[in-house]
């Protein structure tokens, strides 16, 4: 009996203590549940009442200040994409790091990507130099609205910039298109070979002319950019200093330093090429396409889809039955095939 009671009073003793064990813990986990909600539920709060006031700023601003208002858009959707464009290239770099994934081996969207931003990058290192010094950041606004084609990259430009400003550095590539011209066709009288000296002539003469050369025309003449004093390292000073324009590189530099840059551009533009070939040029949307023939020398802001796929189905035709050997051939046909595709393409 007395076992029996002595026993009862401790499974009442432990049911009282679970009890108010079970009944701590449940109010500390409600407690806590509790407080995560209210907090989430003012994050919400917060979070939506400021998309509210920004919202509101943005339709105040809009009315009110029109042309500063497009700038705020431009800078904010420009800051948008350049974050984004940042992360996809250190995805990328990761990717070729861990696996040990080459440039040349890349998608073609992914060298492209890696190209853009190595140029944009190079663009805006002198801009970050001049905020170092203190109250420099009213002077870069100052030159930010002013100067914005040199001095800001193609994100931070409106609609009717990107046209305007590609429309000036195409301008300032088509100074060089008689110049190589000429300097290709004073070289043609180094030829040895009779025949081949007469089909460079010719080629000279028909884009001085306003004629397009096709493909074949083109690729007759490609043996002679294999050796000098055609191929890449043989080119004389001038001939190097017309070409670097059409990449958009400086020629004021030393002649060996314009030749080395040249070439490494060459190549990554023939890989370029490789890869885009493979994807599939067809699968490119239409500022991609715009893109992709103004990088190899032609503007097609003028030209409609259809013209703009011809033009770069001929190049990738040129390109791709070309040899790394031959390169040179490569970079005159920036002038070769693109000096009249317009007026030409106007005339049909």
């Amino acid at each position: 009996m007395a076992l029996s009671c002595s026993s009862l009073c401790s499974r009442l003793s432990l049911t009282r203590l679970s009890g108010l064990s079970t009944n701590r813990i449940t109010h500390v986990l409600c407690r806590h549940f509790t407080s995560s909600k209210v907090r989430r539920g003012i994050g919400r709060y917060v979070s939506s009442r400021i998309q509210w006031a920004n919202a509101k700023y943005e339709d105040f601003l809009k009315r009110r200040f029109p042309r500063f208002f497009l700038l705020y858009h431009t800078f904010k959707v420009g800051f948008r994409m350049l974050f984004q464009d940042a992360r996809d290239v250190k995805r990328i770099k990761t990717k070729m790091l861990a696996e040990g994934v080459k440039f040349h081996d890349l998608h073609y969207r992914e060298m492209e990507k890696l190209r853009q931003f190595r140029r944009d990058l190079i663009k805006a290192i002198p801009l970050v130099i001049i905020t170092i010094p203190p109250f420099a950041n009213y002077l870069i606004f100052f030159l930010m609205y002013f100067f914005p084609r040199q001095l800001l990259i193609p994100h931070f430009w409106t609609p009717r910039q990107q046209l305007e400003f590609r429309k000036v550095y195409h301008s300032h590539r088509t100074r060089h298109h008689q110049p190589v011209l000429k300097e290709l066709e004073d070289v043609s009288q180094q030829v040895k070979n009779s025949h081949l000296q007469g089909l460079l002539k010719n080629l000279c003469t028909k884009v001085q002319r306003g004629g397009n050369p096709n493909v074949s025309e083109i690729l007759a003449v490609r043996s002679l950019f294999s050796k000098a004093p055609l191929a890449m390292n043989t080119m004389s000073n001038n001939q190097i200093r017309h070409i670097s324009p059409l990449l958009f590189l400086t020629a004021r530099l030393p002649g060996f330093l314009i030749g080395r840059r040249l070439n490494s551009h060459a190549v990554e533009l023939f890989q370029l090429d490789r890869a885009l070939s493979q994807m599939g040029p067809h699968q490119l949307s239409e500022w991609e396409l715009k893109q992709a023939c103004y990088v190899r020398g032609m503007n097609t802001d003028s030209l409609g889809t259809s013209q703009s796929r011809e033009w770069l189905s001929q190049w990738l035709q040129v390109s791709s039955a070309l040899k790394e050997s031959e390169l040179s051939l490569l970079l005159h046909c920036m002038v070769l095939m693109s000096a009249n595709y317009p007026s030409a393409a106007s005339r049909h």
